[in-house]
């Protein structure tokens, strides 16, 4: 029986997740969608690094297992996160802050078709009805008036793109952190953010100073705004990770779509976005596929 604590970590992490989304929008008017990713993992390491610090003076004897299938799982999934984040900040560019993060909630459904061809997967049939429910939501939300077409269509491209890499990211996290330590879970995601996270920061440094020195630039200068992201970001990913460590990723993804709603809300009070009637329905849509897709 998985922990109870899964479920406030769960929401905490949703909660900070919409308030770094929204900060790194505002970072990608000046540094694109490269550098506000970069924003995520650089500045949100440090406060990452604390966390660690923090914890070991709760678990200060803890033995953990640096074995390749923790590389393995970690490198899979910062990987992915990285181009799961890219890939949502182009979406929230292109089709509104709300609808890019709606998009994203994808990433369960999508997981679920990636789990039966790549690893043959079985889920049950209320959790295949959940996909088509899904599926129709996405479709339905993202369908573009005709002056937008290109635009929207772009966006929702780009949405369910990170929906993709998101599934991918949220299994490899929680195998990560089952590999280094499974008898302290909690302190081996802490651990796991901060290692995701130098990972994430190194890479991305060296291929924003090889293609485009003038964004890696763009993003120092930054520091002080960027700071306020970073913090969320870290946050956020210590509640995935020890959500993840707890329980199985179905579930943490599901009762993550209560950031579908406060994405909503912030998008309408920060950025003057409106949500039609149309995406209230397709959104609703969306939520109820996610959660009986939750049921495999």
């Amino acid at each position: 029986m998985a922990n109870p604590v899964w479920i406030p970590a769960t929401l905490l992490a949703a909660t900070f997740q919409v308030g770094r989304n929204a900060l790194q929008r505002s970072v990608m008017t000046t540094s694109g969608p490269w550098g506000a990713t970069l924003v995520r993992f650089l500045f949100g390491l440090p406060f990452s690094v604390v966390f660690v610090l923090v914890a070991l003076l709760f678990v200060p004897n803890v033995d953990l297992h640096w074995s390749g299938a923790f590389w393995l799982s970690a490198s899979v999934g910062a990987a992915s996160q990285i181009l799961a984040t890219a890939a949502l900040l182009n979406a929230m560019h292109r089709s509104g802050f709300a609808v890019g993060t709606a998009l994203q909630q994808s990433s369960l459904p999508l997981a679920a078709l990636l789990g039966l061809v790549i690893y043959d997967d079985r889920i049950s049939g209320i959790a295949w009805l959940g996909v088509g429910i899904t599926t129709v939501g996405l479709a339905a939300l993202s369908w573009p008036s005709p002056r937008q077409l290109g635009a929207s269509l772009s966006g929702a491209a780009f949405g369910l793109a990170s929906g993709v890499f998101f599934g991918f990211s949220l299994n490899a996290f929680r195998h990560a952190a089952l590999a280094l330590d499974a008898q302290h879970p909690i302190f081996a995601a802490i651990v796991c953010v901060a290692v995701v996270q130098a990972m994430q920061t190194a890479a991305m440094v060296l291929f924003l100073a090889w293609r485009d020195p003038a964004t890696l630039a763009n993003v120092l200068r930054a520091w002080r705004p960027s700071l306020a992201a970073g913090l969320c970001g870290a946050c956020a990913s210590v509640g995935w990770f020890v959500a993840l460590a707890l329980s199985p990723a179905a579930p943490v993804r599901a009762l993550g779509i209560i950031e579908a709603p406060i994405a909503a809300i912030a998008g309408h009070r920060f950025f003057r976005e409106t949500v039609s009637a149309r995406q209230i329905v397709a959104g609703t849509a969306i939520i109820l596929g996610v959660l009986l897709t939750s049921l495999f």
